[in-house]
């Protein structure tokens, strides 16, 4: 019997304070980190493959949560340490990760004493009852086979007034063929009147219709999150929901009818929210143009605030040989700033990273985003082998890549500055990237068109 040295350590995987001989047991020690770092996504429903809510359910899969959390590829938390702290972090402490081992290596003993609790999930919605939910109208039938899917789905909401989005929660039915969803309002509420296009719900394209408000997104691996308090998006009255499948089919057919759930601030805020991606348009303007083979493709993108924001979080998106992105801010005054950096990007588990307390970037900081892909048969998730040449495009084995601020106005009035100013700059962008180029002026009108 293996015993180890271990301390008071608090349910969040504090630091040792005192130390004692004491054997780690599942009810003493490990339940508790599961219960608090796992179990909202190992549990029946949820994506997770299995749960870990007992300790039969821990005993079974005990080698893997050992090896999993060793090499820090479970909870998924894919940021790195940043300059600025992250809210709700899920990324284990060392003595959290030394104690499940201790406990692997000792035979898994239970312990003795009552059975620790599960922790209760509310009507199965992680964040708590919604406010409002939202099921699709009737299911899209996903083939076995063929290219990928964008497919638009509108449900009229029936609001009498003006709400304030703070959060968004989704259920799909069949997980597996949705690659990512987006959200959006259409505040004129016809979008729903849209005649169906052939027999499945909804209508095809890249572009949500009417006079489409964003509203989010949802990806495999995404946690949902409140905004923090006194920030929310505005959802019209009137409005229609739109949610815009990308669907990719995995070899069996699939119906795919979602459950949403809606939660709203109580009050209106007193600014608004917005988002400055870089590169814009997920690089389409940016020259991603990836040969076989390549093993360190980098594409940089740098834009000066032209206004002062307070910056909420930050997220990325891009599909399966992006290695690496990362976000800086240099502050007028100097000093480089870490706003983001993954150095593992893995497509299945795509987040956003709220910061603890709002980040102050003042007027004239400069924000740097450098991203990296890896197109060699040495990258383990490249989806082709041999290797292709890749290029910006919808498809899942295309490529995309951007890292995203959200943010907020120092000065309310500035909102229409900040939008007028990022639009300019893709607009220059896109006419850049079109000249003597058929590939990307080919892409934009179909984008258009649709």
């Amino acid at each position: 019997m293996r015993h180890v040295l271990i301390c008071a350590v608090t349910l969040a995987g504090g630091a040792l304070a005192g130390v004692s001989a004491e054997r780690v047991t599942f009810n003493q020690q490990i339940a508790p980190i599961l219960h608090q770092n796992c179990s909202v996504c190992h549990r029946p429903g949820e994506a997770a493959p299995f749960s870990l809510l007992s300790y039969a359910d821990a005993q079974k899969k005990a080698k893997t949560i050992a090896k999993a959390v060793t090499s820090g590829s479970m909870p998924p938390w894919k940021a790195e340490p940043a300059s600025f702290p992250y809210r709700d972090e899920r990324r284990l402490s060392a003595s959290q990760i030394q104690l499940i081992q201790a406990w692997v290596e000792d035979g898994m003993p239970e312990g003795q004493g009552a059975k620790p609790e599960p922790p209760s999930f509310p009507s199965g919605w992680r964040l708590g009852p919604p406010d409002m939910v939202v099921e699709m109208p009737s299911a899209y039938h996903v083939p076995a086979d063929g290219s990928d899917i964008y497919r638009n789905i509108a449900v009229p909401l029936g609001l009498k007034e003006d709400r304030w989005l703070t959060a968004i929660d989704m259920h799909p039915s069949a997980r597996a063929v949705v690659h990512h969803v987006l959200y959006f309002a259409d505040p004129n509420g016809k979008v729903h009147e849209r005649s169906q296009a052939g027999a499945e719900p909804g209508f095809s394209g890249m572009r949500a219709g009417g006079a489409s408000i964003p509203l989010g997104g949802w990806a495999l691996g995404a946690q949902p999150h409140f905004y923090p308090e006194g920030f929310a998006l505005q959802l019209p009255k009137g409005s229609d929901l739109v949610v815009q499948y990308h669907f990719h089919p995995t070899g069996k057919p699939e119906a795919e009818k979602s459950v949403i759930g809606l939660y709203f601030a109580k009050k209106a805020p007193e600014r608004s929210l917005t988002r400055i991606q870089m590169p814009p348009a997920y690089s389409l303007f940016a020259g991603l143009d990836i040969p076989a083979g390549e093993k360190d493709f980098v594409l940089r993108d740098s834009y000066t605030l032209p206004v002062g924001v307070d910056a909420l979080g930050v997220g990325a998106h891009a599909h399966y040989i992006c290695k690496q992105l990362k976000m800086t801010a240099t502050l007028p005054e100097g000093g480089v700033k870490t706003l983001l950096q993954i150095k593992d990007w893995d497509f299945a588990w795509q987040d956003r990273y709220y910061f603890k307390e709002l980040v102050s970037l003042p007027k004239g900081t400069k924000l740097d985003v450098e991203i990296h892909w890896d197109n060699s048969a040495g990258n383990p998730r490249n989806p082709s082998s041999p290797p292709v040449r890749v290029t910006w495009g919808e498809e899942s084995k295309d490529e995309m890549g951007s890292v995203s601020l959200i943010a907020v106005p120092k000065v309310q009035s500035d909102l229409l500055t900040l939008y007028a100013e990022m639009a300019q700059r893709q607009r220059q962008l896109a006419r850049k990237a079109m000249v003597g180029n058929p590939e990307i002026a080919k892409k934009v009108r179909q984008i258009l068109s649709e």
